[in-house]
């Protein structure tokens, strides 16, 4: 049986969103402990920001998903862009613990840098398959640029 797209919208969008919502009681407990205590970088946004744009980018991110596994054919392209796809979403999902809970900035900032190369490499197998993704999937590079700087800089004002 072939899903309609709203289905697979609908799913894509849920199972990414649950995923990236898995970090929010690690982070939450740590915002006014350990968080609170750190020297913060100079374009640290409020702690409100975080909430909101993570969870435009995981729809985003699900749209993007929806899009490759309704519009492409199947075959080995599909197949290395949904790769590169999990590849990222794991290490988006690995971060959070490894900076909120383990308190390692170092092998956060580590983990960022791989998933900024695992979200360029979505973004270019998605783009072949369906170029409507790219303008779903840049704000999400263009937020881990960000987080990026900031990982570093919480990492060189604390150690």
């Amino acid at each position: 049986m072939r899903l309609p797209f709203w289905a697979k919208l609908l799913v894509s969008i849920f199972v990414v969103e649950s995923l990236g919502g898995l970090g929010a009681g690690v982070t939450s407990s740590q915002i006014p402990n350990w968080y609170a205590t750190l020297n913060k970088p100079l374009l640290n946004p409020p702690n409100g920001i975080f909430g909101p744009v993570w969870i435009c980018l995981y729809a985003m991110m699900g749209t993007a998903f929806a899009l490759v596994w309704h519009r492409a054919k199947p075959g080995n392209a599909k197949r290395v862009a949904l790769l590169w796809f999990g590849c990222q979403l794991l290490l988006n999902l690995a971060w959070t613990p490894v900076f909120f809970a383990m308190h390692e900035m170092l092998l956060a900032l580590l983990i960022i840098v791989l998933l900024w190369g695992a979200i360029l490499m979505t973004i270019r197998h998605f783009c072949r398959l369906e170029p409507m993704t790219a303008p779903l999937l840049l704000p999400y590079l263009a937020w881990v640029s960000f987080a990026t700087y900031l990982n570093a800089s919480y990492w060189r004002l604390n150690r």
